[in-house]
């Protein structure tokens, strides 16, 4: 089985960004230590600021459940709800490079 890496789609209201930022910065510095996560990472789209991609690397096809499960994710979840211009969306991929073992 291959590295589950999920790209979260998220579009923020304007007025909204940095307090964004800054709760998805705390759930992604606790998602880090879960020990079904490889990476999560937080991009912002340089020419829409209001964009954002997270980039959440599972090492197994159950982790993203227990992810789920936790607090900090909830407490997120429930704070970033209204802070969205839209509903966000995910895409799943299988890991193809780097090799598994090289995260």
């Amino acid at each position: 089985m291959s590295l589950l890496v999920v790209h979260v789609h998220v579009h923020v209201k304007a007025d909204q960004v940095e307090a964004f930022k800054e709760a998805t910065l705390e759930n992604a510095r606790n998602s880090v230590q879960e020990p079904g996560v490889a990476r999560f990472d937080v991009v912002q789209q340089q020419d829409d600021p209001t964009r954002f991609v997270l980039v959440e690397v599972y090492k197994s096809p159950d982790a993203p459940a227990a992810h789920k499960e936790t607090a900090h994710y909830t407490k997120w979840r429930d704070t970033v709800a209204d802070m969205m211009a839209e509903p966000r969306s995910s895409v799943k991929y299988a890991n193809v490079f780097p090799a598994d073992s090289d995260w």
